[in-house]
């Protein structure tokens, strides 16, 4: 327990000091749709600390030169377990296991949706992608995010 007050107090420190840096992140293949879409942008946080339901950058544990998105489904001995929101993907933890802590780049704040094509800029769309732009990056509360991880792993 003093480990997880200790770990928030050191996060707290970083935060004061303005060591947690914000950037932007290119979401590029479909694993997480329908929450995000080949294209959108991520604001993300590097350092943050990650909780379960949370849509994380994580460097892939056989490829670390390869950045991917996944959302933080639960903590295991030896890490977290990721998984992408489109069940028909299995490019997550499911395939390579758990990522240590270290490979855990940084945590997504804001989706910020690509703009229409230059075929669909009529006013009506423009609006329509104004209201839906920008947006908070869901989070899954832990309950349903387990009861997903173990749906999945049933398969």
């Amino acid at each position: 327990m003093q480990e997880q007050v200790d770990e928030r107090g050191q996060e707290l420190d970083r935060e004061r000091r303005g060591l947690l840096r914000i950037g932007l992140a290119e979401v590029h293949n479909p694993s997480m749709v329908p929450t995000l879409d080949p294209g959108d942008q991520l604001v993300v946080q590097y350092g943050a600390v990650v909780r379960p339901g949370d849509v994380v950058v994580v460097r892939h544990p056989f490829r670390q030169d390869l950045l991917i998105v996944k959302r933080a489904v639960e903590r295991r001995e030896g890490g977290w377990w990721v998984m992408g929101d489109n069940p028909l993907v299995e490019n997550d933890s499911r395939e390579f296991g758990t990522v240590p802590d270290e490979l855990v780049v940084a945590r997504a704040w804001l989706r910020v949706r690509r703009p229409p094509g230059a075929g669909q800029r009529s006013a009506g769309a423009l609006l329509s992608w104004l209201g839906s732009a920008l947006r908070p990056v869901r989070v899954v509360p832990a309950a349903s995010a387990a009861r997903f991880s173990r749906r999945l792993r049933a398969r």
